[in-house]
């Protein structure tokens, strides 16, 4: 860990990502935009995920503020991040069968949780209904977040300092 805190691990690009999605996490919550944004780790999620739109290109804010915007064809469905980049948008992905969530947890959340319990995948998730951010790893599910604390929780896991959600 470096002097300012920052693990040495999460430096350079992975910083770069946690970066724009946290901006784009924060402002599409501030606009009550919905989202899904899945970073793929170890397990390849090319089998995973369904139909989609191929993108392959550098992951900014603007970028992922246009695929989430309303009028966009791909907003209702998953962008995925391979390596850095976004490598599709418009994905649909598998669902939970998991009855247990708590109520008021739309498609896109119970995506979130099946994608993640079949792969190591790190999900973000923005409510348009509730405005709130999520992160979702291992099934597990992180709610209420606001950007600064999306910031904190992306560097840990990430930066390998955090295995799995409380």
């Amino acid at each position: 860990i470096a002097d300012d805190g920052v693990d040495v691990e999460l430096l350079g690009r992975d910083l770069q990502i946690v970066e724009e999605i946290v901006r784009a996490a924060g402002t599409l919550a501030q606009r009550r935009q919905g989202a899904l944004i899945v970073l793929e780790r170890e397990t390849n999620l090319a089998d995973m995920i369904e139909a989609g739109v191929q993108v392959d290109a550098s992951l900014t804010k603007e970028l992922l503020l246009s695929i989430f915007h309303p009028t966009s064809p791909m907003h209702d469905g998953a962008v995925i991040v391979q390596e850095g980049r976004v490598a599709s948008a418009g994905c649909i992905l598998p669902l939970t069968v998991r009855t247990d969530l708590p109520e008021g947890l739309g498609t896109r959340h119970r995506a979130a949780v099946g994608i993640t319990e079949e792969t190591d995948a790190l999900v973000v998730v923005v409510s348009e209904e509730t405005s709130s951010i999520s992160v979702v790893l291992g099934g597990e599910m992180l709610r209420g977040l606001d950007a600064p604390r999306l910031r904190v929780v992306l560097r840990e896991i990430l930066g390998g300092e955090r295995k799995e959600l409380p």
